[in-house]
């Protein structure tokens, strides 16, 4: 075969490209059709470690969309998404105890995945988001694979709960032309944000979930935790460090404190931070960019009110970091935030 059965960063699972040929069935296009040329065959794609490059996704997404005349896939591979398509991590997330633990577990044991795409959570007390951030180009890929992770996530989230879950989506990449055709099928979408995310009430986290089953969460675990040790690196400490930074209460852990929380000198911390090319300052500030895209949703908290509960000095040191994050001033962002249309008609 020419794809990888290792784990290169830069890939997906190969078995999407299984998920991809079920569904071009709907349109009478045949598997051996998709994968025509492509050197790709049951056998490879149903190994559990075989592994698809970007470029052949790119090609079989090109392939799926000439090949049905449809464009938005994304979308449809998102509607179709099931738990049990990403193995033990999804086996863990289902049998979870609750929502906030089940996006845990995703954002913890993604990089068993792929390292293409990483998951956080961010929670604010009212609203939440689930941000999508892409580690790699997926080129003409790109409208395919973020709505498809999105909406799955959304999908699954609803069967997971036996609720739907209301909110709004924002999508990293201008609004495709055919977009208009789905507007009343998705939440409120937002395109040409500065992260790709779920935006929901901070409720949602906490409901139970159907198939909450301790024991079999724990093995399910065990088996994540032995693939990302597989991996190499240290991925658990840096999971850890971001769990401990906010504060329950409010504001953000110091260096010194998250380091006493993990019984580490600050300077060991730094160090083993360092190995794996992570520095705190990079998690801290990647929290407050995730929690600055959420309290910028409050047109009753003044940028001052934002700035304070971000832990910067006053305003403008706030503008200053958020326009380096996203090219645009707080306000700007404001603003796209009340241009976008209401998809749910």
């Amino acid at each position: 075969m020419s794809e990888s059965s290792t784990a290169d960063p830069h890939s997906i699972p190969a078995i999407h490209a299984l998920h991809l040929a079920e569904l071009v069935k709907h349109w009478n296009v045949t598997q051996e059709e998709l994968f025509s040329g492509l050197d790709l065959d049951d056998q490879f794609l149903s190994e559990p470690e075989a592994r698809l490059s970007i470029p052949t996704l790119e090609k079989v997404v090109a392939r799926a969309r000439a090949l049905t005349g449809k464009p938005a896939l994304g979308f449809y591979l998102g509607f179709q998404m099931r738990i049990s398509a990403h193995g033990f991590l999804g086996f863990a997330a289902m049998t979870s105890a609750t929502t906030r633990d089940a996006l845990n577990l995703a954002a913890q044991f993604a990089p068993t995945r792929t390292g293409a795409l990483a998951i956080r959570l961010c929670d604010d007390g009212d609203v939440a988001s689930v941000i999508v951030e892409e580690r790699a180009d997926f080129g003409t890929a790109r409208d395919v694979v973020i709505p498809a992770v999105l909406i799955g996530l959304w999908q699954i989230g609803n069967a997971l709960t036996g609720r739907e879950l209301m909110g709004s989506a924002d999508l990293a990449f201008p609004e495709p032309d055919y977009f208009g055709k789905y507007i009343g099928l998705l939440p409120r979408v937002r395109f040409s944000q500065p992260v790709n995310q779920l935006v929901f009430d901070a409720k949602f986290l906490d409901l139970p979930l159907k198939m909450a089953d301790p024991a079999a969460r724990r093995l399910a675990v065990e088996q994540c935790e032995r693939a990302l040790d597989a991996l190499g690196g240290d991925g658990r400490l840096i999971a850890r460090v971001r769990s401990l930074i906010p504060r329950k209460e409010g504001g953000f852990r110091s260096l010194d404190e998250v380091a006493s929380e993990l019984r580490l000198s600050p300077r060991t911390l730094k160090r083993k931070l360092a190995a794996q090319a992570m520095a705190y300052t990079s998690l801290l500030e990647e929290q407050q960019r995730d929690k600055a895209f959420l309290l910028l949703r409050s047109p009753e908290l003044s940028l001052e009110a934002v700035a304070d509960r971000l832990g910067y000095s006053d305003a403008a040191n706030f503008t200053r970091a958020f326009r380096r994050w996203t090219g645009m001033t707080p306000s700007g962002y404001r603003r796209t935030l009340s241009s976008a249309p209401d998809t749910r008609k």
